[in-house]
């Protein structure tokens, strides 16, 4: 395509091509999920959970190779089984390192085994250590949206006493409150997540998505649905101009999404919070006056 001054024009043109739509549209889903869920998983201070949910996926993934399904089905089992355990096997959500590592190495092991089996050359499960959206098939995006639809459901109806439980876990139990049931419908909420968040950025930097986004409107915002908006909008800001950027560009799209992620971390951690103070403070001059 010729020079073009009009980004437009660009977008029309990469938006043409069948693949690109699929990539946008699965994109655009998952990084309002990663953006919802992964507020949740930082203020429960879960991201070990996170990362060995996307370790255990991939042993899903390779089981579903091999038994000649969709990796994408294996990730959702896996990783739902393996989120269920380390809530049953960890009341608290801080406290559950020892749990997370357990059940972590033991599906790993499971996943060695299946890659061992397997007599043939395992592309579609390796290509999930670093995702594939620009390889995503329309049934793959429907199978992202109705995962999605399932998440923001679940969350609609369990936002608040998560939420509670999520602040202040001992006084939540104090209180009556499930905790325990909680706990199993977060890590279960994590896993469907993750399992949808791999085809984007793969599991080596499902962090990208699931973690940096809420890390980072944490510091612009204190009430809790401001952060989650902020933080969804830098999912998806991050996820649209990655997957732009990867049309014209010839580097792998999750290199761009999380290299965007961790520039938006650092501003805001370096500069934006440098700047800030002064401002408010001229500001309230100039009120005072």
């Amino acid at each position: 395509m010729a020079f073009d001054i009009n980004p437009w024009n660009y977008l029309q043109h990469m938006l043409q091509y069948q693949f690109m739509q699929h990539a946008f549209e699965a994109g655009t889903v998952v990084a309002i999920i990663a953006g919802i869920v992964g507020y949740f998983v930082v203020l429960r201070r879960s991201s070990f959970a996170a990362h060995a949910l996307s370790h255990i996926g991939f042993s899903g993934a390779a089981g579903a190779v091999l038994f000649g399904i969709s990796p994408v089905f294996g990730l959702l089992l896996f990783t739902s089984v393996g989120g269920l355990g380390i809530a049953a096997l960890g009341r608290r959500a801080a406290q559950r390192d020892v749990q997370i590592g357990t059940v972590l190495a033991f599906m790993l092991g499971i996943g060695v085994l299946f890659i061992s089996l397997y007599k043939g050359y395992a592309t579609e499960a390796y290509s999930i250590l670093f995702g594939e959206i620009l390889g995503i098939s329309f049934s793959d995006v429907l199978l992202t949206i109705v995962a999605g639809s399932i998440i923001l459901a679940l969350v609609a109806v369990v936002y608040r006493p998560l939420l509670f439980a999520s602040l202040d876990e001992d006084v939540a139990e104090a209180k009556g409150m499930p905790t325990l049931l909680l706990g199993m419908i977060f890590m279960l909420l994590v896993a469907i997540a993750t399992s949808i968040a791999v085809q984007v950025v793969g599991v080596l930097l499902i962090f990208s998505l699931m973690v940096t986004p809420a890390a980072t409107a944490q510091q612009l915002a204190k009430r809790p649905r401001q952060v989650i908006i902020i933080s969804v909008a830098i999912a998806l800001i991050s996820t649209w101009l990655g997957l732009f950027l990867a049309f014209y560009e010839p580097y792998p799209v999750s290199f761009f999404i999380t290299s965007i992620v961790f520039i938006f971390y650092l501003f805001v951690r370096f500069i934006y919070r440098r700047i800030r103070p002064s401002f408010l403070v001229c500001s309230s001059g100039n009120n005072s006056d």
